[in-house]
């Protein structure tokens, strides 16, 4: 006799539910929900699902949104969060109410002296700023970037220490062309007496979808350091640092991805697309999804 099929609780189907809209790839969460909605055919579990999801999806995978009026963009990030669905914008020094679900702004008002830095770290953090939007400008078309203080915002002189994470984004999605990706790192830098210590995370995703099914993920972890020196002196420093390591990285994917055959994708099962074209690793110093895809695979703007 076969085995009777068990009809899954509603918590099972919301758990699932979950899982594939927090796994979705770079720029797809919103067409996996509207499949998700059709399959669930129960709004009340689809909008817990969503409400649960979306904020996880939208900080891991750093999503930026426009300001109301084209007046900026936040990125939405762990690192800039002050409560549930608002997040600080310190270049421009306000806080902006989100609806994650919709990844829209609703709302921005001024920040208040409490929610910003003491001048003396936000010295520190707007020179490290300046440097790293240099440098993501050089090295990310459309990219954006932000330094936020996660720790001792208050410190007011010398011998305190204090933390900044710097977040860079970069995103090229264009599901007509059947290709989505995105470039996210984060650096820890921490702020000692007499040093300065620095940790990095660098992640890469693309998906290709036409005729096929191939995805990258991959990530780096690095570790850096250098003295502490005044705000201008170490904001270039810790940009050369963070452009060395991204630099290395690429070198290191260039030199992994740009050598993979047709053989390699077979034994995957996998078909690459029908440009027979691998991700564009090569002729490149720094990573441009933009750039690298536009110039690879004929994609318009």
């Amino acid at each position: 006799m076969a085995e009777e099929e068990c009809e899954l609780s509603d918590e099972q189907k919301k758990e699932i539910a979950k899982w594939f809209l927090y796994n979705a790839p770079s720029g797809e969460i919103q067409y996996i929900a509207k499949d998700l909605r059709s399959v669930l055919n129960d709004d009340k579990l689809y909008d817990e699902a969503t409400s649960e999801a979306f904020p996880l999806y939208n900080k891991s995978h750093l999503i930026c949104l426009e300001l109301p009026c084209r007046s900026g963009d936040v990125l939405i990030t762990p690192y800039n969060e002050l409560e549930e669905n608002q997040f600080i914008e310190p270049r421009t020094a306000q806080i902006v109410t989100i609806d994650h679900v919709k990844q829209a702004c609703t709302e921005v008002r001024p920040a208040a002296d409490e929610e910003l830095a003491s001048p003396y770290v936000e010295e520190f953090r707007c020179a490290l700023d300046a440097e790293i939007l240099k440098y993501v400008e050089e090295a990310y078309p459309k990219g954006v970037c932000s330094v936020y203080c996660v720790d001792g915002k208050d410190a007011e002189g010398s011998g305190c220490n204090f933390e900044f994470a710097v977040v860079i984004a970069a995103a090229r999605n264009s599901p007509k062309n059947f290709c989505n990706g995105s470039w996210r790192s984060v650096w820890n830098i921490k702020f000692k007496e007499d040093a300065l210590e620095i940790k990095g995370k660098l992640q890469v995703d693309a998906h290709y979808f036409e005729e096929g099914n191939v995805q990258l993920d991959a990530e780096q972890e690095c570790q850096d350091g250098t003295i502490f020196q005044a705000p201008d002196d170490c904001a270039i420093s810790i940009a050369n640092i963070i452009r060395h390591h991204e630099a290395e990285y690429l070198k290191s994917l260039e030199t992994s991805y740009s050598n993979l055959s047709d053989k390699t994708f077979k034994d995957l099962r996998r078909k690459l697309p029908v440009t027979r074209t691998l991700f564009p690793w090569h002729n490149t110093l720094q990573f441009s999804l933009t750039r690298d895809i536009q110039k690879e695979l004929g994609i318009g703007k």
